[in-house]
């Protein structure tokens, strides 16, 4: 009842916001495109019946967005492709604002917070604390200082009560206010950083190797692990992805209190025997034995590898034994987990469960394309960077593949390869969409190492799909089955769509002095680190 009578409230204000939005959309500069509204039809489950009814309804919704342009030439220009995913940026912005302040994410059809995100019901504003960066790269000035006020006002991550999670609490929270605060340098963000951090210490104290616990209260200090990891163990792409921004802190800061506790981390990883040379995705907290023999580079390995290479480049190439730990973590992966599919001859990193092959790359592993690009441009060997450039644009391709074989042009999040199929989402469960930055942020990469146009125009296709597909009344959702017409709407508009793809989009069509790659490290929630400070 309350949910029913709220849904109309929202309305009621969601008209009014709806409205001021149109004339302030009107005034704002965008190349050569007008307003049009146009009516669609979108299936969304029934918020009242959300967690036990299935019934799906079928509602009709006026979707208010810029026309792209008819002119193919226009299309091509990368300032007219900027300035629309700016657009983007500022519809998904304003709708957040409109309908879900304060709140961490927004359900953009049903215009309320997503009271059901990784943050729980806890007002963290992750939305604004992920978008910070973003708002300010884009020159989005009066959104960046409405989201700098509430951060200064209203942010506390002290109101949460339930268990938080110490790699996304880390990677958005902690990496979003150190990227506001190297941009800006305003000391307000890197306060509210410092509070954060040194209220995930607690989880390298819980275990006897220094291995941080998963979760964290931050009223009470008490860290534990996800009951469902294998038992109890911590999480490899967890664990791993921490010290970029630990690092970060403690070289602004000079506390090296940050730095030590992954440091201790590290080498303690680095002494264990690894099978084949592989980092499996659990260990075990306590013991500091190997929980199973689960090998991935998506999901719960990915970021793993990915910091073994950032936190290297952000100490400024300066730790070799660093380096050579990610060539030979590497230099595994490539031996036990990479195929070529057959007739296509798609690159593809497949997973190891035990002793079986798993044929099935997630669409998290497409961040790899960028991993090994940027890994290209640092490379001596003229030999080694032509190779890992060529892997890189391989599994560029893979992905790109993945998107360009289903219904809607959106990537799954996994997909296959056997005797009969190639990069397909072969199950339901599999082929979601939740508006996932890993393929355009390694076309990202691609584009800034080879300059190739096709990545940028990949990248345009993806745009294009979003507005097809995923942009609602009050932002922009993720469906549920990326080779089904009409899409099956999601409605949750997750933080790192602002965070990630929408800047990821952002950069592809910028100059490439904008947040050079000579300068700046991205976090793993794309939240840019400067190597010299």
């Amino acid at each position: 009842m309350g949910l029913r009578f709220h849904e109309k409230y929202l309305l009621l204000i969601g008209s009014v916001s709806l409205g001021l939005f149109i004339l302030s959309a009107t005034l704002f500069y965008f190349s050569s495109s007008d307003l049009s509204s146009t009516l669609q039809q979108h299936k969304i489950r029934d918020v009242g019946n959300r967690r036990g009814n299935e019934e799906l309804l079928v509602r009709k919704v006026v979707v208010y967005r810029h026309n792209l342009s008819d002119n193919s030439a226009l299309r091509q220009n990368n300032e007219y492709r900027r300035n629309y995913v700016k657009e983007m940026m500022k519809f998904a912005w304003d709708g957040y604002v409109a309908h879900a302040w304060g709140q961490n994410e927004l359900n953009p059809i049903t215009k309320s917070g997503h009271s059901g995100s990784i943050f729980g019901s806890a007002h963290l504003g992750a939305t604004i604390v992920d978008a910070a960066d973003t708002l300010y790269i884009m020159g989005l000035k009066e959104e960046f200082e409405k989201a700098k006020q509430w951060i200064d006002s209203s942010f506390d991550i002290l109101t949460a009560s339930s268990d938080l999670s110490v790699f996304e609490t880390n990677i958005r929270y902690v990496g979003g206010l150190l990227s506001a605060y190297a941009l800006t340098k305003e000391k307000l963000f890197l306060s509210k950083a410092i509070q954060i951090a040194d209220l995930l210490l607690p989880a390298f104290d819980a275990s006897s190797t220094g291995i941080p616990l998963a979760l964290i209260n931050v009223q009470t200090g008490k860290a534990t692990n996800y009951n469902w990891a294998s038992g109890g163990c911590s999480i490899l792409s967890e664990f791993g992805s921490i010290e970029l921004e630990f690092s970060f802190l403690s070289k602004i800061t000079g506390n090296d209190t940050y730095l030590l506790k992954c440091r201790k981390l590290r080498e303690y990883v680095n002494k264990l025997e690894k099978p084949d040379g592989l980092y499996p995705n659990y260990l075990n907290p306590n013991t500091g034995k190997w929980c199973q023999k689960h090998i991935s580079v998506g999901a719960l390995g990915d970021s793993f590898y990915e910091y073994l290479l950032k936190v290297w480049l952000f100490d400024e190439k300066r730790d070799n034994k660093l380096w050579e730990t990610y060539k030979n973590a590497i230099l595994a992966i490539e031996n036990k987990l990479l195929f070529k599919s057959k007739p296509s001859n798609l690159w593809y990193f497949a997973e190891m469960k035990g002793t079986r092959i798993e044929h099935k790359m997630d669409h998290l592993a497409c961040f790899t394309s960028g991993m090994f690009a940027l890994q290209s441009l640092h490379e001596t060997d003229i030999n080694q960077r032509a190779h890992y450039l060529e892997l890189a644009e391989k599994i560029g391709e893979t992905c790109h593949e993945s998107y360009n074989r289903t219904i809607t042009k959106l990537g799954p999040e996994s997909f296959r390869f056997a005797s009969d199929i190639e990069a397909k989402a072969v199950r339901v469960h599999e082929s979601y969409y939740i508006l996932r930055p890993e393929a355009v942020e390694g076309w990202f990469y691609l584009w800034r190492v080879t300059g190739k146009q096709q990545y940028r125009d990949w990248c345009w296709e993806v745009v294009e799909a979003l507005e097809k597909h995923c942009r609602a009344t009050a932002g922009y959702t993720g469906i549920r089955n990326v080779n089904s017409l009409p899409v099956d709407q999601d409605d949750v508009q997750q933080s790192f769509f602002l965070a990630e793809t929408l800047k990821y989009l952002f950069l592809t069509f910028s100059d490439s002095n904008k947040i050079s790659l000579d300068k700046w490290v991205f976090n793993t929630e794309a939240h840019p680190f400067p190597i010299e400070i």
